[in-house]
């Protein structure tokens, strides 16, 4: 049976499985939601409702990592899992923890009226980019010389954070980390999973 794959394009993480899945060479039926009108089946097979969720002969992966462990442990060319394991997990709860509320914050000021935008800015900065910038000082991915599963994973949020204020990202002091960045930007990986699909429906 083929493997479902519900998602959302926009969304970092339905981005980070959907790269993982195309690298793997996983052939999926793709069903783009729409977050407004949810639908039955997919909350049926994951009730909290959120993307990315990948049904695979009976086995349901409602979180993307998940998704991405799959997918690479079916196919690994490259072998994007040949990393330090527990490197790989920091970089990841930074990322999914701390630098994703940073980011929620930075993103939709008005949401959280009490906060500087200065400030949240700094803290995401100091949390996340300026880590990044270091470890590109000495290799050109996160992990070492070749591009990794953590790279693809936190890639989209970086993107996303770039996107919030494109000029006050181009003037902050990390020449490496938007390098890094264009340079998956510009990968047909990425590009190919960015395809636009009309909404799916029950």
């Amino acid at each position: 049976m083929t493997p479902i794959l519900y998602s959302y394009r926009r969304c970092p993480y339905a981005m980070r499985a959907r790269m993982a899945l195309k690298y793997s060479g996983i052939e999926l039926e793709h069903r783009e939601i729409d977050l407004r009108n949810k639908p039955q089946s997919m909350l049926l097979a994951s009730p909290k409702g959120t993307v990315p969720v990948l049904c695979v002969n009976g086995l349901v992966l409602d979180q993307s990592i998940d998704i991405m462990r799959w997918a690479l442990e079916q196919s690994d060319p490259d072998e994007w899992l040949n990393v330090d394991a527990m490197l790989a997990q920091q970089w990841i709860e930074k990322n999914d923890g701390p630098f994703k509320l940073l980011l929620d914050q930075y993103k939709y000021p008005n949401r959280f009226p009490d906060l500087q935008q200065e400030e949240v800015l700094g803290s995401a900065c100091k949390l996340m980019l300026e880590p990044i910038e270091a470890a590109l000082q000495s290799n050109p991915y996160l992990m070492g010389s070749n591009l990794s599963w953590v790279d693809v994973a936190i890639f989209p949020f970086i993107r996303q954070f770039s996107m919030v204020d494109l000029q006050m990202f181009t003037q902050l002091p990390f020449p490496k980390t938007r390098q890094w960045l264009n340079q998956l930007l510009e990968s047909e990986l990425f590009k190919s999973v960015m395809e636009k699909y009309p909404v799916w429906v029950d």
